[in-house]
């Protein structure tokens, strides 16, 4: 195997498993340029026709947030998270210059594509940058060895958020930064959230995206020792890009349509998440 792992790992949830295995999500016309997210898509013009170098910009900008809370990287170790195929670890080393980059995944399948996808890059930049297998909730690295940590949209399939806080405080160093973006419920009562998601959305009824709201991961940090958290709503930049990007691909009564719907509905939205170690 090209790329470092660890074992065992903990079981990983079948819908996971197959998302990112066989149904390869990142080969998905919805998703481009091998990102797999939503999107971030403050200045682009939702009202001309969108192009596929948009949704690559969008998926690209949403990295580009998600590192200014923790800027600046460079000289400093960066882990991702559930980094599917590595374009975000790759596009920070262009743009960030870190002084290493791991990009750490439960998901073989996802792993392999990553080798494959940076094979010349990882000639190039020896020691910069590798890919390892692991779980957010046991990370098969040492205590403080990165200054920084992100996950992009990855932390909604995590089933144990206390474990992955834990493992995040752990492996960051003194004053290390950590910044997580993904969706959750939108306040209110979660239990019947999840159930009205599960309703409105595939990926709830099918298991591969868990319903919880937001202060599940931030009571997790702070429990873990993190300090500082602080929560902002990426919604208004992601909902409505997501679904015009959507609606030239997805017929308007598909269920991939209601991302927006379960948005406006105040049953869901899309956060960035930042906190430090001490």
């Amino acid at each position: 195997m090209a790329f470092d792992t660890q074992e065992p790992l903990p079981v990983m949830r079948p819908a996971v498993r197959e998302a990112y295995g066989p149904a390869n999500l990142s080969g998905e016309p919805i998703f481009a340029g091998g990102f797999i997210n939503f999107g971030y898509w403050r200045g682009i013009n939702l009202n001309a026709p969108l192009s596929e170098t948009d949704r690559i910009r969008s998926q690209q900008d949403l990295y580009r947030h998600v590192w200014d809370a923790v800027a600046p990287m460079e000289q400093l170790r960066l882990l991702e998270v559930g980094c599917g195929l590595g374009m975000g670890c790759a596009l920070a080393l262009r743009e960030r210059r870190p002084a290493e980059v791991t990009g750490m995944d439960i998901h073989s399948a996802q792993l392999s594509r990553a080798q494959e996808a940076h094979a010349a890059l990882l000639e190039q930049v020896p020691g910069r940058l590798r890919f390892v297998q692991g779980a957010a909730e046991l990370m098969p690295f040492a205590d403080a060895e990165f200054d920084v940590v992100v996950s992009v949209e990855a932390t909604q399939h995590f089933p144990d958020l206390e474990a992955f806080a834990a493992e995040t405080a752990r492996v960051l160093r003194p004053g290390g930064r950590v910044a997580i973006a993904s969706f959750f419920t939108a306040g209110g009562d979660a239990p019947s959230q999840g159930r009205a998601l599960s309703q409105l959305l595939d990926t709830f009824a099918n298991g591969l995206d868990i319903a919880r709201p937001v202060t599940a991961l931030t009571d997790a940090l702070t429990a873990s020792g993190l300090s500082g958290v602080r929560v902002e709503s990426l919604g208004p930049q992601v909902w409505a890009g997501w679904d015009a990007w959507l609606s030239r691909l997805c017929a308007p009564d598909s269920w991939s349509r209601n991302f927006l719907k379960a948005y406006e509905r105040r049953i869901l939205d899309y956060y960035l998440i930042t906190a430090q170690r001490r």
